[in-house]
């Protein structure tokens, strides 16, 4: 099966990120456990073959768990073709040099070896059991159950995973099917979802050698703290800027001629010479700045209105948008249309959007939605497959 043609103006638009920068992201060197249908799709890098990208996330090992939907077998390996229930996918599973060596160890003589050495232990009987469970565990049929983990590689204009572990799963009551298709759709929403996004230390490695990534984590961190022992409805940027004043103030010192760059970098054309203070004070408003940029991305806090006077709203304390969205909720759900199936989530969010404030994003929604499942105050139901389906309606 052949990935799907992508769209030529969107390849254009999308800049694939430096390769010296991949080991950044945390799923460049995990199995990553994507569908099938992604798989097929994901984009190849233009940089490295045998990389691939999702969402911005450079991948190039994957974990599928699928039926054996047919098989070829030759003298060095097994070709099984893996449906996951999504889409079909080419997994070669080289044999062990034993046994193409030494063939099926399940012969008949070691069944009669292994009957006449029950009564003390005999490690070449032993070391034939183990062949057999093994044999037997990467010997698969069509339709029993198949776990592969391996990098994925495009043969013959085919997408292929060339398993370095594969091996059969006995799943009577398909309880780890179900287990499998509950943890799925919770790494797509909380991981592979969300793209991979650079800091400016990252893509300028001039900033401070790379350390504006820790004071950025790091201040990050106590704005997230503060809000949550303080338990603060909304605040505004002189409120917290005080927080990061002693990432600021323990930077590394520069020397005389540094200093005097930065200085005539600084400065306008109209202006005069600046001095250290201001240099100071524009490193901490730029990194309170970025933080408060993460925290809007991440949900915490939202801005009710933009206009000059910033006043941010931390979201789960924002008891106006927790009514407005169980009022939302209440008063669909009870329209035909959302009865069986409840809301979508994009309706929720443009509903609250209309409502209450066009600021609200999508991941604070989220966040709240998640605080009342919590509480038992609304239930979710979303499509096993379609993990970007998600539906909530009022009990």
């Amino acid at each position: 099966m052949q990935p799907e043609a992508k769209d030529p103006e969107e390849d254009s638009v999308w800049e694939e990120p430096p390769s010296m920068l991949w080991g950044l992201d945390p799923m460049f060197n995990a199995f990553t456990r994507l569908y099938v249908k992604d798989i097929l799709q994901m984009r190849e890098s233009c940089q490295v073959s045998g990389i691939y990208f999702y969402n911005s996330h450079p991948i190039f090992k994957v974990y599928v768990l699928g039926t054996v939907v047919y098989k070829r077998e030759r003298e060095d390996f097994f070709c099984y073709g893996v449906d996951d229930g999504t889409g079909v996918i080419n997994s070669l599973c080289w044999k062990d040099e034993p046994w193409r060596e030494q063939g099926d160890p399940a012969t008949p003589g070691a069944r009669s070896f292994g009957s006449s050495a029950r009564e003390d232990f005999n490690p070449a009987n032993e070391l034939k059991k183990l062949r057999q469970a093994k044999h037997s565990s990467s010997h698969l049929e069509i339709g029993e159950l198949l776990r592969v983990r391996g990098p994925v590689k495009t043969s013959r204009q085919q997408r292929e995973i060339m398993a370095s572990t594969y091996y059969k799963v006995s799943d009577p009551v398909m309880a780890v099917q179900i287990s499998w298709m509950m943890e799925v759709p919770q790494l797509y929403r909380q991981c592979y979802d969300k793209p991979f996004h650079l800091d400016s230390s990252a893509q300028n490695p001039n900033i401070q050698g790379g350390s504006a990534s820790y004071l950025l984590g790091r201040a990050t961190r106590i704005l997230k703290d503060f809000l949550k022992e303080k338990e603060v409805t909304r605040f505004r940027p002189y409120d917290v800027q005080d927080l990061l004043q002693p990432l600021v103030s323990r930077q590394p010192q520069k020397t005389a001629a540094e200093q005097v760059h930065i200085q005539w970098e600084e400065q306008e054309p109209e202006a005069g010479p600046s001095s250290g203070p201001p240099t100071s004070f524009k490193q901490l408003r730029e990194l309170l700045q970025k933080s408060l940029q993460i925290l809007q991305d991440e949900g915490l806090v939202f801005r009710k209105v933009k206009c000059q006077d910033e006043v941010y709203h931390v979201t789960e304390q924002d008891k106006n948008l927790l009514m407005a969205i169980r009022d939302i909720l209440r008063e669909d759900c009870r329209r035909e249309k959302y009865a069986e199936k409840g809301c979508h989530i994009l309706h929720i969010l443009s509903s609250v959007r209309q409502r209450y404030s066009r600021n609200v994003s999508k991941a604070a929604l989220e966040l709240v939605l998640k605080a009342l499942e919590c509480n038992s105050d609304i239930i979710s139901t979303s499509d096993i497959l379609g993990h970007s389906t998600n539906y909530l309606k009022w009990e």
